[in-house]
C-alpha cells in the first residue's frame, strides 16, 4: 500500500477545477475519523476515504459561467487548426543540475497535431501553394524528408485530399513510416549513405518521381521560403508573447535551417541583444566556421538534424554561434528530459538541450534561454521494442553511450568479475553443410538449445537454435534434409572473456544466450593480416545463475564452518576456566 500522511497536518489542499477538492483539507479530520482502526484499536489509520459523497456543484442546465468546469472556446474546423500555439515550459531540475543561473525554457513543438515542429512548415507550404494556384485538387505532393516534414505533409494531404509520396532515407525510424502509411502516404526508401546530389539519394529519387508523375509537385522544404516564414510568423511570435518580449538566448538544432532562420530573424528584430545558437551534429557540415566541421565521422544516430549540403533556406548570418553535438550527449540529455522534467521528447530535443545547458552558462540570473524541442519519443518507440533506441539501456551500452556501471546504483559482488570466472565448457559447433535433421538430433543428445555454425577454419557464420529449426520445418519454410545454412540465426549478441558479468547480465535480460568469442590475427600468404573471430563458448542465463548460486552456497558454508569453529573454541576456553 502506498505511504500515507502520518497526520492530518500533512494533508495539503489540491488545486482542481472542481470546487469541492480544496475542501478536502478541511474535512480531512472528519474523513480520518471515519477510517478503520488497525492493530486491535491501538493505532488509528490515517487516510481519506475514496468513497465519500461528492460535493461538486455541477448541475445539468447550469450556465457555463456558473459551471465549476472549464469549457473549450470553440470546435476546431479540422485538425490542421491544432498546429501552432505550443507550450513553453520552464525547466526546473536540469538548470539546477548544471548550475545555471538563468531561466531555461523549452518550446515543446511535439504538441503540434502531427507531433513535430515540421507541422508548421508543412501546412504553410501547402496553403501558400494553394493560394498561388500551384497546388490544385487531385494533384500529387512529393517530398524528400527525414520523416517529420513528411508526416506534416501527409496530415495536410489527408485532410485536404491530395495524393502524397514521401521519399526518406533508410536510417529513419519505422514509426515514422507507419504513421505516414496510416495517413495514406506512399513511401519510398533510399540509401542513408547516398550523397544529396546522387540520383539514389532521397532528393534525387524525389525529383525523378516528380518528372515521371503528371500534376505532381515537390514543395521543397530546402528552398521554399514558406519554411522560414512559418516560423517567422508563428513560432517566433508565440515565443515573444509567452516571454513578454524578453528573450536573451535561443538554442535550436539545424536541419533544413528553416526553424532557426525564421525564429532568429524575428527575435533579432524585436530583441536586438539576443544570442542565437545553432546546433549541428558531428558529421554534418552546416556549422561555421568550416573548421568546426572537420571530423572523420560521416554518420550519426540522431535523426532530423544536420546535412551534407547547405540548404537554401538556412541563413547562417543570423546565427551568432554554432555548437557541434555528438550522439552520446544528445541521447543522455533526452533521457534526462524524460526522467527529470517529464518531457517525452526525441533525440534531437536532447541535442538542443545539451547545447543549451553549456551555452547558457554565460547568462546571468534574470536572463532567459529558450530551447526548441522538435519532436517526441513517439517516432522511436518501435526501436525500443527491438532493443534499440535511446531509452533502451542495452542499446545505449552497445553504442558506447553508457557503460553497465552507469546503470547500477549498488552492484552485486559478481558484477565486475569477468566471463573467465564462469569456466565455460567448450561448445559444440556444426558446419553449414550439416542437415537440419542431424543438427536437431545432435542438440537433443547433447542437451543444448543452440549451437554456433562455423566454416572449416572455425570462422563464425551464425547460430542455429532448436526452436528456430523446428518452427521453420513445421511451417514448411525448409525441409529436414536442408543444410543448417538455410536457418542461420544472426541476431545474437557477442561477448568476450574480458567482458564483465554485469555486461552479460544486461544482455541476458533480453537475449536467451550470448556467444563468447575471442579474436585472433590471421596472416595470409602475401603477408597481409586480418582479424578473425573464433568461438570460445555459448553462455546462457542458467550458466550465470549456477555460478552465482554455487559461489554463494560455498560462501555461506564457509561462514557456517568458521562460526562453528569459533563457538567450539569459546566452549573449550570456558571448560578450561
Amino acid at each position: 500500500m502506498p505511504s500515507v500522511p502520518s497526520s492530518t497536518a500533512s494533508v495539503r489542499p489540491v488545486s482542481s477545477v472542481c470546487p469541492h477538492a480544496a475542501m478536502l483539507h478541511n474535512n480531512a479530520t472528519k474523513a480520518n475519523g471515519e477510517a478503520a482502526i488497525l492493530n486491535g484499536g491501538s493505532k488509528e489509520r490515517q487516510w481519506i476515504r475514496p468513497d465519500l459523497p461528492s460535493r461538486c456543484t455541477w448541475k445539468l442546465g447550469v450556465s457555463s459561467a456558473e459551471s465549476p468546469h472549464s469549457h473549450s472556446a470553440k470546435i476546431l474546423p479540422n485538425i490542421l487548426r491544432k498546429i501552432g500555439d505550443t507550450p513553453l515550459v520552464r525547466m526546473n531540475k536540469i538548470p539546477k543540475a548544471f548550475g545555471l543561473k538563468c531561466e531555461l525554457l523549452a518550446k515543446c513543438e511535439f504538441f503540434n497535431a502531427g507531433g513535430s515542429v515540421k507541422d508548421r512548415i508543412s501546412l504553410r507550404m501547402v496553403e501558400d501553394a494553394e493560394r498561388a494556384g500551384i497546388l490544385k485538387p487531385g494533384d500529387t505532393i512529393i517530398e524528400p524528408t527525414s520523416g517529420n516534414t513528411g508526416i506534416g505533409l501527409a496530415l495536410a494531404s489527408a485532410v485536404k485530399g491530395y495524393r502524397c509520396i514521401i521519399v526518406m532515407p533508410e536510417k529513419m525510424s519505422m514509426e515514422k513510416v507507419d504513421v505516414l502509411r496510416a495517413l495514406g502516404a506512399e513511401i519510398v526508401r533510399t540509401p542513408t549513405a547516398a550523397r544529396f546530389d546522387s540520383p539514389e539519394s532521397h532528393v534525387g529519387v524525389a525529383w525523378r518521381l516528380k518528372n515521371e508523375i503528371p500534376n505532381s509537385h515537390i514543395l521543397d522544404q530546402y528552398r521554399n521560403a514558406s519554411n522560414p516564414l512559418a516560423h517567422y510568423d508563428t513560432t517566433a511570435e508565440e515565443i515573444l508573447e509567452q516571454c513578454d518580449g524578453k528573450v536573451d538566448m535561443l538554442v535550436a538544432g539545424a536541419g533544413t535551417g528553416g526553424t532557426i532562420t525564421g525564429i532568429a530573424r524575428k527575435l533579432k528584430e524585436r530583441c536586438p541583444n539576443i544570442k542565437i545558437v545553432g546546433v549541428d551534429p558531428e558529421g554534418s557540415i552546416l556549422a561555421e566556421p568550416e573548421e568546426l566541421n572537420m571530423t572523420d565521422k560521416t554518420q550519426y544516430e540522431v535523426e532530423g538534424i544536420g546535412y551534407d549540403f547547405i540548404p537554401t533556406v538556412l541563413d547562417r548570418s543570423v546565427i551568432d554561434k554554432w555548437y557541434k553535438s555528438n550522439d552520446e550527449e544528445s541521447f543522455a540529455m533526452s533521457r534526462m528530459l524524460i526522467r527529470e522534467e517529464g518531457l517525452l521528447c526525441g533525440g534531437s530535443s536532447g541535442t538542443a538541450m545539451a547545447a543549451a545547458v553549456k551555452m547558457s552558462t554565460e547568462l546571468k540570473e534574470g536572463q532567459r534561454c529558450v530551447v526548441i524541442l522538435p519532436d517526441s519519443i513517439r517516432n522511436y518507440m518501435r526501436e525500443v521494442e527491438r532493443g534499440k533506441g535511446m531509452v533502451d539501456d542495452n542499446w545505449m551500452c552497445d553504442k558506447g553511450f553508457l557503460t553497465p556501471n552507469d546503470l547500477m546504483v549498488s552492484k552485486s559482488w559478481w558484477w565486475n568479475l569477468t566471463l573467465q570466472s564462469l569456466n565455460l565448457c567448450a561448445p559444440i559447433t556444426v558446419l553449414p553443410s550439416v542437415n537440419i535433421k542431424k543438427t536437431i538430433k545432435i542438440l537433443k543428445e547433447k542437451a543444448f538449445d543452440q549451437a554456433p555454425v562455423v566454416d572449416e577454419s572455425g570462422m563464425i557464420l551464425g547460430m542455429v537454435t532448436l526452436g528456430n529449426m523446428l518452427s521453420s520445418v513445421l511451417a514448411g519454410k525448409v525441409k529436414a534434409s536442408d543444410p543448417v545454412s538455410k536457418v542461420l540465426y544472426k541476431q545474437f549478441k557477442q561477448v568476450r572473456l574480458t567482458d564483465s558479468l554485469g555486461k552479460l547480465s544486461r544482455i541476458l535480460e533480453t537475449d536467451h544466450f550470448a556467444l563468447v568469442v575471442h579474436e585472433q590475427i590471421q596472416f595470409m600468404a602475401d603477408g597481409s593480416s586480418c582479424p578473425r573471430q573464433m568461438v570460445f563458448g555459448v553462455v546462457t542465463s542458467i550458466d550465470l545463475l549456477n555460478y552465482i548460486t554455487t559461489r554463494e552456497r560455498r560462501g555461506n558454508a564457509r561462514e557456517r564452518t568458521m562460526s562453528e569453529c569459533s563457538m567450539t573454541s569459546e566452549c573449550s576456553l570456558t571448560d578450561e576456566l
